[in-house]
C-alpha cells in the first residue's frame, strides 16, 4: 500500500522504549483484559500472561518519560515508519468521514505508542507477549513493533498490508470509544454477563470492518495483493485458529477466522454505517 510519508506534527506518537514498566500496585482490570489478548494471539493461558506482566513490571525500575521526538520516534526503523504513516493516513480518512457525516466536531485523534518490551498504560501494565492493543482510558494504540515478525514467522501473515491491518483494527478500537460504542457494549456486558464473549466479539468484528473501511477509502493506494495479505492476516488470528479447538466457541473473544475475514471484507466497501450492523446483531 502506497502511504504519502508522515508529516511531523500531524500525529501523535510517543515511545516508551527500553521496557521499562512502573512498579505494579496489584494487577487491576485493565491488566487482566490485556492478558486475555495475549491468550487469543498467542494461544497464551491469561492468568499465565497476567502473572508474567506482574513479574516483569515489579522487576524493572520505574520508566523514565516517554519519548516524544515525532522525527525521531518514526525514523527508528521501517515498522515504525510504516506505523507513522499509516496512523497520518488513518488521522485523515476517519476526520473527514466524521465531518462529511457531520460530527467532525467529535473526531479526536489517538496517540500512538511505539514502547519496546513493557509499558504502563492507562489501563494497567503490560508486555510485548501481548501484542498490539488499545487502551481506551488514555486512548493510546500500544504496539511492539517486535509483534510484526510474529505475525509473518509464527502466524504466517507478512505483508505491509497485513501490518496496516494491525494497527487499523486498533483504531477501529478508538473510532468506538470516540463515537461511544464501547461504552455500550461495556454496559451490555455487565448487564448481562453470560454474554460478554458474545458482545466481545461483536466489538471486535466491527474493529476489522473498520479496518476495512480505512483501506476502502484509499483503493487507489491498494497495491497487486495487499488485499489477500489482509486476508491472510485476518484469518490467521480467528480464535479458532489461534486456539486449534483447545477452546470451545462460546469462549471465543474476536471471531472465527472467517468472521474476521468477513468483517474485513465487509468495511472494504468504504461504508462506516455498514459496521454498524455488527454491533447490531447483538
Amino acid at each position: 500500500m502506497r502511504l504519502n510519508p508522515f508529516n511531523t506534527g500531524n500525529i501523535n506518537v510517543r515511545s516508551s522504549g527500553g521496557g521499562g514498566m512502573g512498579k505494579a500496585g496489584g494487577l487491576g482490570c485493565g491488566t487482566i483484559v490485556i492478558a486475555a489478548l495475549g491468550y487469543f494471539i498467542f494461544g497464551m493461558d491469561p492468568f499465565q500472561t497476567a502473572g508474567m506482566v506482574e513479574n516483569v513490571s515489579q522487576s524493572q525500575q520505574q520508566a523514565g518519560p516517554a519519548n516524544t521526538d515525532e522525527q525521531a520516534i518514526c525514523t527508528s526503523g521501517p515498522y515504525a515508519t510504516e506505523a507513522c504513516n499509516a496512523l497520518q493516513s488513518l488521522n485523515q480518512t476517519w476526520a473527514s468521514t466524521f465531518q462529511d457525516q457531520g460530527f467532525g466536531d467529535r473526531f479526536q485523534q489517538p496517540t500512538l505508542d511505539l514502547f519496546s518490551g513493557g509499558v504502563r498504560t492507562g489501563c494497567g501494565n503490560a508486555s510485548a507477549a501481548m501484542g498490539p492493543f488499545y487502551c481506551p482510558s488514555d486512548q493510546t494504540i500500544y504496539i511492539d513493533t517486535s509483534f510484526y515478525d510474529q505475525l509473518a514467522r509464527q502466524l504466517g501473515a507478512p505483508g505491509d498490508f497485513a501490518r496496516y491491518y494491525v494497527i487499523a483494527h486498533e483504531y477501529g478500537h478508538h473510532i468506538q470509544t470516540v463515537t461511544g460504542i464501547a461504552d455500550q457494549i461495556r454496559s451490555a456486558q455487565s448487564q448481562n454477563p453470560r454474554r460478554a464473549n458474545q458482545l466481545q466479539v461483536l466489538m471486535e468484528l466491527q474493529a476489522d470492518c473498520y479496518a476495512g473501511v480505512w483501506a476502502g477509502k484509499n483503493r487507489n493506494l491498494i497495491e497487486p495483493g495487499d488485499i489477500e495479505e489482509g486476508m491472510q492476516a485476518a484469518a490467521a488470528i480467528g480464535d479458532d485458529a489461534l486456539t486449534q479447538g483447545r477452546v470451545s466457541s462460546e469462549n471465543f473473544t474476536h471471531g472465527t477466522s472467517a468472521q474476521r475475514s468477513e468483517a474485513l471484507r465487509l468495511g472494504l466497501e468504504g461504508d462506516d454505517r455498514r459496521c454498524d450492523a455488527i454491533v447490531n446483531m447483538g
